[in-house]
Formats: structure tokens, C-alpha cells, sequence
């Protein structure tokens, strides 16, 4: 066979079939950019489009199956290594299945979600996944139910939104982390970071609570000190708690990030974390195991829970009549450098 020239519209994929010495469902795997083709195949099909100048018209192929491939990705805040580091395990989850992510960061603005989950709709992706900000209301989401897109929420649960969900054990994972505290013989732990409006926190909060009954201890509401979930909400945490004169000699931090913060503020008042005072985050980022001292935390394993919600969503887009899935990642503490028995109270 003479293959078309290049650039002629009239070549078809049993055109690259016979080119390249595929089966025509092969070209079809190939273009779908199924995992199930083999590295040298996929190479010599896409060799041969190229002979022929064949363009695959996605959004043509899309109106013939009535499926769109791709998947709304909606992340609450990049810039948190938490998210950024789930983002990546979405992504490679769904471009094994042969999905594309349309991916979109909120920065925690409601209203800027409103607008993309909106814009995703008229898109007509074949689903989306979603981080919700810390503000966002379960009616907004609810109303998915009825729109015959799959939705999953992951890492924020919704109350009252009655949707997938995926995300760490929050609960458990603050009870064992203050249990670690407690254990290295510490009675006054404070609790740094969040906001009572996030679901996330409240959990977090129940889990320090839940601890400090165990052990007999009473909860100390002045031992909590809110704080916006970042570096800088870390560092004013620390100082309201250091100002306080609370005699915490450890703290059990929202996240990592907070912690990150807690740390510095400490050591600009001469405070050595692992020696002085005892700080546990939550999250396990990449980051926590090359900080100085290595950050004792809470594993939620982020990329594997990205994974995971990919997967729960792709379940639903193929088979849209499933009941409504629910998912707890385990915990698990990760013992590093930054907690030890406590010395003399920091405020004496």
C-alpha cells in the first residue's frame, strides 16, 4: 500500500493499522493513550500518523461516544505542598486511564470554585475531583447529585453534601500523634493552628481531645491557639501561645506547614525544638524529613490518597449508578527529631 501523503485529510486508522503492521483496535488503544500498549507499539503507530499527517479530532471522537476524556481537577491552595503533592498522585492516576486533567487551584476563594465548577460543567467533563476550600458550602456541591457528573471529594470532607469522599484519618491520626507527647512524659500540650470553620481542624481537635481523656488529662480551651494553616500562621500561633505563659512544653501543629512555622518563631526566642520543646505536624510532606530537626508527624500518604480519589471517581464515571464511596486513609506516626521528653517549662 502506498500511504496517503502527508497532511491528506482522506487517511484513516486502518491507514495507520496497515502501516505500521497494527491491528486497527490497536491504533484505536494507541489514540485513547491506553496503558495497555506496549512502549514500541505506541512508537511505531505514532511514527506511522506522522507519515501520514493524521490528526486525531478528540473532540469529534468525544461527540461519538457521548464521553468526554477529560476530568475537572480542583485543588483548594498549590501552594500548600500538601495539595501540590496530592495533585500529582490525581494526575498519574488518571493519565494511566488514558484522562486528562483540566486542573484548576481555587486559592481558597468560594466564589472563585462557584465559577470554575460552573465552567467545568459547561466544559461537559466526564467528572471532577475536588479539594473544597475551607469556606465552601455543601449546596454548591450537593447540586451535583442530579447533574449526572460524578464529583469526589477529597482531603475536606462535606458535611451534608452527600458526595464520594476521600481523605486521611484525621481523628486517629491527632489521637496518636498527643499520645506520642503524653507518653514522652508531656502533661501541658497545646494545640496550634486551623480554624473551628474547617471541618479538618474540628477532627484534628477531637483526635488531641479524645488523647488527653485517655490519660486523665483535662482539655485546656486556652491551650488551643488558632491560626490560618500556613508558615506564617504557624509562626503568630507560637507567639500567642509563648505570650500566653501557658506552660506547654509541647504542640501538636494543624499541619506541617504550621509547624514549619511554630519551629522558626521558637527559635527566634532562643527555643531549640527537640531539646527545649517537643512539635509534631500532620501530613508527612516531602519537605518534613529534610527540615531542621526533622519533623515528627502524622503520614496521611498524599500521593496514594490523590491515587486512590482518582481511582474512586474513573469507578463512577464507568459505572454512574454505584452507591456513594467512602474512603479513610489509615495513619501513621513517623518518629523524627523534633520531640523529646520535656526539659523545664519554656515560659519559667
Amino acid at each position: 500500500m502506498t500511504a496517503p501523503g502527508r497532511g491528506d485529510t482522506r487517511a484513516t486508522i486502518i491507514d495507520i493499522a496497515r502501516l505500521a503492521g497494527v491491528s486497527k483496535s490497536t491504533v484505536s488503544l494507541v489514540l485513547k493513550n491506553s496503558p495497555m500498549v506496549k512502549e514500541e507499539t505506541r512508537a511505531r503507530v505514532e511514527a506511522a500518523m506522522g507519515e501520514v499527517g493524521y490528526v486525531y479530532n478528540r473532540a469529534a471522537a468525544n461527540l461519538r461516544m457521548a464521553r468526554s476524556n477529560f476530568v475537572g481537577m480542583i485543588i483548594s491552595d498549590l501552594m500548600n505542598p500538601f495539595f501540590s503533592e496530592m495533585a500529582a498522585g490525581i494526575e498519574e492516576a488518571l493519565y494511566r486511564a488514558g484522562y486528562v486533567p483540566i486542573l484548576a487551584n481555587t486559592n481558597e476563594d468560594p466564589q472563585r470554585e462557584a465559577r470554575v465548577l460552573q465552567s467545568m460543567r459547561e466544559q461537559g467533563v466526564a467528572g471532577i475531583i475536588i479539594s473544597p476550600t475551607g469556606l465552601t458550602d455543601a449546596d454548591s456541591l450537593a447540586e451535583f447529585r442530579h447533574s449526572h457528573i460524578p464529583v469526589v471529594s477529597i482531603a475536606r470532607r462535606m458535611n451534608g453534601a452527600h458526595l464520594a469522599y476521600i481523605g486521611q484519618d484525621n481523628v486517629n491520626g491527632a489521637f496518636l500523634a498527643t499520645q506520642y507527647l503524653l507518653e514522652l512524659g508531656h502533661k501541658t500540650i497545646a494545640f496550634l493552628g486551623g480554624t473551628a470553620s474547617a471541618a479538618t481542624q474540628r477532627e484534628r481537635l477531637q483526635g488531641y481531645r479524645l488523647a488527653l481523656d485517655a490519660a486523665g488529662l483535662a482539655f485546656a480551651p486556652d491551650l488551643v491557639f488558632e491560626a490560618m494553616p500556613t508558615r506564617m500562621g504557624g509562626r503568630d500561633a507560637a507567639r500567642a501561645m509563648l505570650a500566653s505563659q501557658c506552660g506547654a512544653t509541647a504542640a501538636l501543629c494543624f499541619n506541617d506547614i504550621v509547624a514549619f512555622g511554630v519551629i522558626h518563631a521558637l527559635a527566634d526566642q532562643g527555643i531549640e525544638t527537640g531539646r527545649d520543646f517537643s512539635v509534631i505536624g500532620f501530613d508527612n510532606i516531602a519537605e518534613s524529613a529534610f527540615h531542621r530537626p526533622p519533623l515528627t508527624t502524622i503520614a496521611a500518604h498524599t500521593r496514594m490518597m490523590g491515587e486512590h480519589g482518582a481511582q474512586i471517581l474513573l469507578a463512577m464515571i464507568e459505572q454512574p449508578d454505584q452507591p456513594i464511596y467512602v474512603l479513610i486513609e489509615p495513619a501513621q506516626l513517623i518518629v523524627r527529631e523534633s520531640c523529646a521528653p520535656p526539659q523545664q517549662r519554656i515560659d519559667s
